[in-house]
């Protein structure tokens, strides 16, 4: 009897820890992975930010497999990280990345029509997105979403992008209607 108490003891102490090793996030078991902030979403509805950053190996170079990863920052709440709903990454904040080796660059594709391309590339040591801002080439920092509605009524009556000059570090800034 008693070999039969140890035996359910360890079957059930396998299957805790197996369940609890598939609620850990694979990329948190990742110790050589590092991220650096790229550019972020802000909106009218409340105070939450949509942050884009690089994610980098141990040699500092592009994740192939993951450029870029994007959370909210719930400043609305407490400020905790928290993912970004399928929903979300879907048809608002999503987007997909193009990653070429021989660069050590990547391409974003935003869901959300900024009609923009946006390069991410290093720069002096640091990774920046670059796109188009007013016609001049720019390192994006800010993308600012007005809209009204909720769900999937929601309508973006204005999109403003503010970043850097590449070549003279002078602020640029667009708002248009996408």
């Amino acid at each position: 009897m008693s070999t039969l108490r140890n035996s359910f003891a360890t079957i059930t102490g396998l299957m805790i820890f197996i369940s609890a090793t598939l609620l850990i996030p694979i990329e948190s078991l990742s110790k050589d992975k590092q991220t650096q902030h790229l550019f972020k979403i802000e909106r009218n509805k409340n105070a939450n930010i949509v942050q884009y950053d690089v994610q980098m190996k141990a040699d500092g170079k592009l994740d192939p497999k993951k450029p870029v990863v994007v959370y909210w920052l719930r400043h609305a709440k407490d400020g905790q990280k928290e993912d970004l709903k399928w929903i979300e990454k879907s048809f608002a904040y999503g987007f997909k990345t193009k990653y070429d080796a021989k660069t050590n660059t990547a391409n974003i594709d935003m869901v959300a029509k900024i009609n923009r391309k946006i390069s991410v590339r290093e720069v002096e040591g640091e990774y920046r997105a670059e796109t188009l801002i007013d016609g001049q080439s720019a390192y994006l920092e800010k993308i600012f979403i007005s809209s009204k509605g909720k769900g999937v009524s929601t309508k973006i009556t204005y999109m403003e992008l503010f970043g850097k000059d590449i070549k003279t570090g002078e602020d640029l800034y667009e708002k248009f209607k996408p």
